[in-house]
């Protein structure tokens, strides 16, 4: 069985950084800003690795922890090796766990967070998650100085970090419930349309969801999927109507909700902190919804097989939220 319930995990705090692009989107409020790329390191990656141990320390101050008062750090990001959540755990004396699921990573992290706060002897666990459009592009596809073109169907990686604190102490987020996926591969090989390679995905998860836990679709308030983009959004619910009968109604994309049509995005917003800045510092700011499932995906690809002409396998992986 993928899916489990929990008993008493909470999600206690959570802390947003957002990049010069995403603090002039649709998000309501965020943490922390920054002004470039840059964040007043040398390189992209080094700026990466500061905006995560930026989100970790705040965390760290608003709750008054000392170090030895986190049982564990799980996180992760894009880069290579997650080298980026490998660099800022460092800083830390917190026991580690790295974990990757492309965009799917944050909700992978605190899937894995929540596990061990079930068991007695994590009392606190911090999950970590970044991406950095800039060190993204250089990794999946160009340098941004090579100017390569993109069709429309391809996704802006969101620049972003956030850092939640998951515990037993009751609170306002209570997760009840989450999702592991399994790989799905329809033998796409775009790497400039991760929403097609992405949305079967997402519809696997949600149905292996639904059925584990008998329920039906109208149990939530709210889903909400990171990151298809528009392009993937549709499909996912074209899919879900053709193959399972199912008409989702409320229904957002984070990809979707982050950017405005100005910025000129193209299919919309992606990156593993896609889906945590929209549903932090969007959707719950509205105090709207009291049900959400989120489910986030990830395209599970590499340049080199990209390059061989290799079919993508994608992952999403669900975590059930009530929100007071």
């Amino acid at each position: 069985m993928a899916s489990t319930i929990y008993k008493n995990i909470y999600l206690n705090d959570f802390v947003t950084l957002v990049g010069p692009l995403e603090k002039e989107s649709h998000l309501k409020k965020f943490n922390l800003v920054m002004d470039d790329y840059y964040f007043g390191e040398k390189t992209f990656e080094q700026a990466e690795i500061k905006m995560q141990s930026t989100v970790v320390d705040k965390i760290l101050e608003r709750n008054v922890l000392k170090n030895s008062d986190v049982s564990l750090l799980v996180g992760g990001d894009l880069n290579n090796q997650i080298a980026i959540t490998s660099y800022s755990a460092k800083n830390y004396n917190f026991p580690f766990l790295g974990v990757y699921s492309a965009c799917a990573t944050f909700v992978e992290s605190l899937i894995v967070a929540s596990n061990f706060v079930a068991n007695a002897n994590f009392k606190k666990v911090i999950s970590i998650t970044s991406s950095h459009n800039l060190t993204a592009e250089k990794q999946f596809r160009y340098p941004i100085e090579y100017g390569a073109p993109r069709p429309h169907t391809a996704t802006f990686t969101t620049t972003g970090a956030v850092s939640t604190l998951i515990s037993r102490k009751p609170s306002k987020i209570k997760i009840e419930s989450s999702t592991i996926g399994t790989p799905v591969d329809m033998g796409i090989n775009d790497a400039n349309n991760m929403g097609a390679v992405m949305a079967p995905a997402a519809a696997s998860t949600l149905m292996t969801h639904l059925t584990e836990l008998k329920r039906n679709i109208d149990y939530y308030d709210l889903v909400l999927t990171g990151d298809l983009g528009c392009v993937g959004k549709k499909i996912l619910e074209d899919f879900l109507e053709t193959n399972y009968n199912i008409k989702i109604k409320k229904y957002l994309d984070a990809g979707c909700e982050l950017f405005l049509d100005s910025q000129e995005t193209y299919a919309g917003g992606s990156g593993p902190a896609c889906l945590p800045l929209v549903l932090f510092n969007k959707i719950l700011t509205t105090k709207k919804y009291k049900k959400i499932l989120i489910i986030a995906t990830g395209a599970l690809h590499s340049v080199a097989l990209v390059n061989q002409s290799k079919p993508i396998p994608a992952i999403a992986h669900a975590l059930s939220l009530e929100v007071e």
